[in-house]
């Protein structure tokens, strides 16, 4: 159903969707939506929960992993861009609504998650000393990875030229110093 709502919210908009949209895009009368989500909002939290919470937990496993900085950092990198790739409708509808998660007591579990990938991205980056041949301050480094990241659910196509680990690579590549 999350997949079905994603769907629906990137090709619309969120705004632009109505909860007998999103019940008729899944098969369902629109009182038996109300009944698993109480709100077109309570759904919008859980597509977000959806992208993140999988990706956090995974992240926080690669970081446990006795493994070097830099291997640590580009096993979360190619777990990251699979994860827009994989959720790319969830993803294009959280840039579509992010600047609503930025206040509000219901999206408080929404932002957590965000910023504790944040965090731990920033950690990674930091040990690996991937900022770039630039030299980068790492918080520069973290959102200029964010924004090239985030937006591959922008342009990626499944047939495309690269796979999701040539993109994670190809990111990395700008950010690891490698003279």
């Amino acid at each position: 159903m999350i997949f079905a709502a994603a769907k629906e919210f990137s090709v619309r908009g969120y705004d632009e969707t109505t909860m007998q949209d999103l019940a008729g895009s899944m098969g369902l009368a629109t009182g038996a939506l109300y009944h698993y989500f109480g709100s077109k909002e309570q759904l919008l939290i859980c597509i977000f929960d959806q992208l993140m919470e999988p990706l956090l937990d995974r992240a926080r496993e690669v970081v446990i992993d006795d493994v070097s900085p830099s291997e640590s950092l580009r096993s979360i990198v190619r777990l990251w861009v699979a994860n827009v790739i994989e959720h790319r409708d969830h993803m294009l509808v959280f840039q579509q609504m992010r600047h609503s998660i930025d206040s509000g007591a219901q999206w408080r579990s929404v932002r957590e998650s965000r910023k504790a990938f944040e965090r731990l991205v920033e950690h990674a980056l930091d040990e690996a000393d991937a900022t770039g041949p630039a030299h980068l301050p790492t918080r520069l480094a973290l959102v200029a990875l964010l924004g090239m990241v985030n937006h591959t659910a922008q342009w990626y196509r499944p047939r495309g030229r690269f796979n999701p680990e040539e993109i994670a690579d190809g990111y990395l590549s700008l950010l690891l110093d490698q003279r």
